[in-house]
């Protein structure tokens, strides 16, 4: 029901029109009046109506100063002016405020009535193809994460001018613009729950976490399998410490009231220019690498832990058995590629600084690398003997310090490569389930990427990313697609309405279906039948 608003100073013309006319039984709600502008516009600022009538002529602020100033606040309102006066210059002007109807005094309630009900339907039409906007922008909101995850990594990456990375941001709808920068990588898991998993929890979590970097101005990305990257803007150093103190302080919070949840955080350094943000996120990700160390539910400065050493700690004080197969072991199985510079430097200067100058250390900690990628490739992946062996080949160059923890880092890219490549053929036979589901229920205007994660038993982030890995687009282009095929054949090969196709493909809005169909196929679903049919003579 459309709310109206009454603005008209004579008393009795005001009562007339309130009264005379039957609001409710013609879909109205009068939800407020007032004697002159300057009463109104506070009234209407309330009320928020969707029609104002006012008389041009009152005392104190006239109609179309009332009017200017409505549609500088909420330009969705429309306005019906009333006069008695035929003035053109009245007219001109109210046309360029953007009054939708001017109507001269006396005015029967029966041709207001026509007038306000004419204009309704101008509203409704309004809101109903807003509202189509922005359910099809909601559900194309994976691929715009998409989109905007590829930014991200080409910003953290460096090699770019800022003037290309602003225009990139710009049109992304991004905003970049800051006096200085800080970088926080975060990952959330449950402990209840394999990080492939779906987790009701976790999912409600990040849409917590979403909220607060929006209330902070903060951008967020979706980084899927990796976790979630915050961009903090700020207007000088301090005013960044506080924010990062402040966020830090909320995202505690919300961790320590679910136990179960587990998480870790790696925080950069702040710097003041766009082209230096990939340090901010070298050294968060140093920070980040230490969830592969054993420790889980911090917050590690990257700047800080880097400066840390450990010289004091003597080779008599080592474990390095331990040390390194339990760690090594843990990050083959949870790692990533880009992560594994991070992780052994940090890991060896965990060891201590000097250890690694010691030649029986050294040796002992490479082999010990060694034996332990042998074994996770043999028995974990399944890999073959020979490609086991082609570890062995640059053994005999690990003995001097650069070259050592080089082929550290090597050996350890190399198993995890061979780990994603198995992963691709498990994500094989996940996808496919999924396909299918999507072919099943299809039809189920309900349907959705928690749907379906629920029912392959993976996190909706995770199974994105291996969807997009799988299939190269996204989810929702995947359905959609699925979706006006289907549409496609049904109005080549039957001779069903519309309204009726757009059910049987999930789409219980025959206009959404018509504005969806568009967008993919450039034309309307009656347009494709025509086109079709000509095709077929």
């Amino acid at each position: 029901m459309l709310k109206v608003f009454l603005v008209e100073d004579e008393y009795f013309v005001r009562e007339s029109i309130k009264n005379n006319i039957d609001w409710k039984g013609h879909g109205f709600e009068f939800c407020g009046e007032a004697g002159d502008g300057e009463v109104a516009l506070p009234m209407i600022r309330k009320e928020l109506p969707d029609i104002v009538i006012t008389d041009i002529k009152m005392p104190f602020m006239d109609g179309l100063t009332l009017s200017k100033m409505i549609k500088e606040e909420h330009s969705s309102t429309e306005i019906i002016l009333l006069t008695g006066y035929e003035e053109f210059a009245y007219a001109q002007e109210a046309l360029n405020i953007g009054v939708a109807k001017y109507l001269g005094k006396p005015i029967s309630g029966e041709k207001l009535v026509e007038e306000l009900e004419s204009l309704g339907q101008k509203i409704k039409d309004k809101k109903e193809e807003l509202a189509i906007v922005e359910k099809y922008e909601r559900e194309m909101e994976e691929k715009n994460l998409a989109e905007k995850l590829r930014f991200f990594d080409s910003l953290v990456t460096g090699g770019r001018d800022t003037v290309s990375l602003m225009g990139e941001a710009r049109d992304l709808s991004l905003d970049l613009s800051a006096v200085c920068y800080n970088i926080l990588l975060l990952k959330v898991w449950s402990d209840r729950h394999d990080m492939e998993e779906y987790s009701g929890t976790v999912v409600s979590m990040e849409d917590r976490l979403k909220q607060m970097a929006e209330e902070k101005n903060a951008l967020l990305f979706d980084r899927h399998l990796e976790g979630k990257a915050f961009l903090f803007k700020a207007d000088s150093n301090e005013q960044m410490d506080a924010l990062l103190k402040e966020c830090i302080n909320k995202m505690e919070s919300m961790f320590e009231e679910n136990r179960h949840i587990r998480f870790f955080a790696g925080v950069g350094k702040t710097v003041t220019h766009i082209t230096e943000i990939p340090e901010s996120f070298d050294s968060a990700g140093r920070g980040f690498a230490h969830r592969h160390l054993g420790e889980t539910n911090k917050f590690i400065w990257g700047n800080e832990h880097l400066a840390q050493e450990n010289d004091d700690l003597s080779l008599s004080d080592l474990n390095p058995k331990q040390m390194a197969h339990e760690r090594v072991i843990e990050f083959l199985r949870r790692g990533d590629c880009n992560e594994v510079t991070f992780f052994v430097e940090e890991f060896i200067r965990e060891l201590g600084a000097s250890v690694m100058n010691s030649t029986m250390f050294r040796q002992y900690l490479t082999m010990d690398t060694y034996l332990t990628v042998v074994d996770f490739v043999e028995n974990e992946i399944g890999a073959s003997r020979n490609l086991i062996e082609s570890f062995d080949s640059d053994k005999g160059i690990m003995f001097n310090k650069e070259n050592a923890v080089g082929y550290m880092k090597r050996i350890i890219d190399a198993a995890i490569n061979l780990r994603e490549e198995k992963s691709k053929s498990r994500y094989h036979d996940v996808v496919r389930d999924a396909i299918e589901f999507i072919e099943e229920n299809y039809a189920d205007e309900e349907f959705s990427l928690n749907t379906l994660a629920a029912y392959v038993n993976f996190s909706p982030n995770h199974l994105s990313a291996v969807f997009r890995q799988q299939t190269g687009q996204p989810f929702i282009k995947y359905l959609t697609d699925y979706r006006i095929t289907k549409a496609k054949e049904l109005l080549r090969c039957t001779s069903k309405k519309s309204s009726e196709i757009a059910t049987m493909v999930g789409y219980k809005d025959s206009h959404y279906f018509s504005y969806a169909f568009k967008k993919a196929q450039g034309m309307t679903p009656t347009q494709y039948r025509g086109t079709a049919k000509e095709e077929v003579k």
